[in-house]
Order: structure tokens, then sequence, then C-alpha cells
């Protein structure tokens, strides 16, 4: 009888305890929410022009560089060992130079990526906060971002509270 009673009452406190940890969840698809976002869909055309501009400048360099490789493959015969050693060093200062301006545009901490955080970053922190504040007053303890790598093979379509972050960004 004192087993049964002390396997009831711990029963009763694992029960009562699974309560306490049973946490709150919802799921998001924070692609979704900035291609509905004006703001981030101006930012990251302004991003690609960006990024095309500096491509085709590159690309001018780049074919600039071609021509003179051409010049020079053509002329090699015909210089002496002082010039075509001077050629190849001007070769060599306008590939580097196209190297250089490759890294500072699109390199680590390059133009590209302060541009990217100069436009993207606001509207990422201004989701982030709408949130941030639904998980606050409605308690959840996780939000998971089905669009960043996460694989959720199956989601209850009530869980995803993407449209309820849109209206808290006042997006209809």
């Amino acid at each position: 009888m004192m087993k049964k009673f002390l396997f009831a009452i711990c029963f009763l406190t694992f029960v009562g305890s699974t309560g306490l940890f049973a946490q709150r969840y919802a799921i998001i698809d924070s692609k979704y929410i900035l291609g509905k976002l004006p703001e981030y869909t101006e930012a990251t055309e302004k991003l690609n022009a960006f990024s095309q501009q500096a491509e085709k400048e590159i690309g001018q360099l780049q074919a600039n560089l071609d021509r003179l490789y051409q010049q020079y493959d053509a002329e090699r015969a015909l210089l002496s060992p002082t010039l075509l050693k001077k050629r190849e060093d001007e070769l060599f200062l306008k590939e580097k130079e196209i190297k250089d301006l490759q890294r500072k545009v699109f390199g680590y901490e390059g133009d590209l990526f302060k541009k990217r955080q100069e436009l993207i970053q606001p509207i990422q922190d201004k989701l982030y906060a709408a949130i941030q504040k639904i998980a606050t007053a409605r308690q959840y303890d996780f939000i998971l971002d089905k669009s960043e790598g996460i694989t959720i093979i199956f989601s209850d379509p009530k869980l995803d509270k993407s449209e309820d972050i849109l209206k808290e960004l006042g997006v209809k």
C-alpha cells in the first residue's frame, strides 16, 4: 500500500513538473517576411546595382589588361630585354591593381560588405525587434526560422507566425 502511495506521489510530481517545463515555440520564415517589406526589396536592388557597377568597372579593367597582354605577346619578339622587363612590370602592376580593387570591393569587410551593412542591417534589426516583441508578448521560449537552414520536415501552419510579424512591422 505504501509503495502504491509513494508511486502515485512520484507519478503526480512527474506529471506536474513536465507541465512546468513545457516550452512554447513558433516558426517564422524570415525570407518570406523580408520579401514582403518594400524597403528590403529597394535595399536589395540598390545593393545589386552597386555590385553590378563594381563588376562592370573591374570587367573593363580586366578587358584593358587582356588587350595589353595581347599587345605584349604580339610585340614580344621585337622588344629588347629592358623593354620586355618594363612591359612585364607594367602588366604585373595592372594585374595587382585589379586584384586589389576586387579585394577592396568584394573582399572581407570590403565596400560591398559595408554597403550591405548600411542598407540591409537596419531592416534586419527592425525585423528582429518585431520578432522579439511578439516572442515576449506571447511568451515564446523559441522562435525557429525555417528559411535559415534549420531543417523542419513538417510544421503545423498554425505555428507559423510570419504573418503576425508582418502585421507588427505594419505590412499588410
